[in-house]
């Protein structure tokens, strides 16, 4: 029983770990990645579309990221949705090719994004917190059942907690990446 918990708790900490990479790739940084545009949607015939189902999302360089639209009368619908995303980014359209330049981060922004990160990881983990507290009202209330002794019970919260330490580690590390990376020039 005790083992199903911790398996838990583990395979959840881990979800916890890839929802916050997924949110930080939405953070801009000063180089151009496709994944930039994943959470921007296009009205293509009255149904929101992925921008990457719409169109092809390349980078030809650093500071540039350009997207090839598969049908000629949606351009305008792109660049309407790449506008009014919250990135800051103004497109360029040539024929059916957008093109996206990326403006250098001005060190007060790069600050800015870098308190964003860290609003993001603290949520992170927060989330891993929660899932140890979780856990541990699991195997308390297995106790109070007499399912499991006290010594299974405080063994089984010490690993509990050891595993929460190490997810709580991997986010100082992706954290600390993430914040290396913005601050680069």
């Amino acid at each position: 029983m005790i083992k199903e918990i911790k398996q838990d708790a583990q395979e959840r900490m881990a979800k916890s770990i890839e929802a916050l990479k997924n949110s930080l790739n939405k953070v801009r940084t000063g180089r151009a990645h496709a994944s930039l545009l994943d959470s921007i949607s296009v009205e293509y015939y009255g149904v929101d579309t992925p921008l990457s189902q719409v169109g092809n999302i390349s980078v030809p360089d650093a500071r540039t990221i350009a997207v090839t639209v598969f049908d000629k009368s949606m351009i305008s619908a792109v660049e309407k949705a790449i506008m009014a995303s919250d990135l800051g980014l103004n497109p360029s359209s040539q024929g059916t090719l957008i093109r996206i330049p990326l403006p250098p981060l001005t060190e007060e922004r790069r600050k800015d994004l870098v308190k964003v990160v860290k609003g993001e990881g603290e949520n992170g983990k927060i989330a891993i917190r929660n899932i140890r507290r979780d856990a541990n009202s699991d195997i308390k209330a297995l106790n109070k059942d007499k399912e499991i002794s006290d010594d299974e019970m405080h063994q089984a919260e010490d690993e509990i907690q050891k595993i929460t330490d190490t997810f709580v580690k991997q986010v100082d590390v992706i954290l600390a990446d993430k914040e290396s990376e913005l601050m680069e020039i």
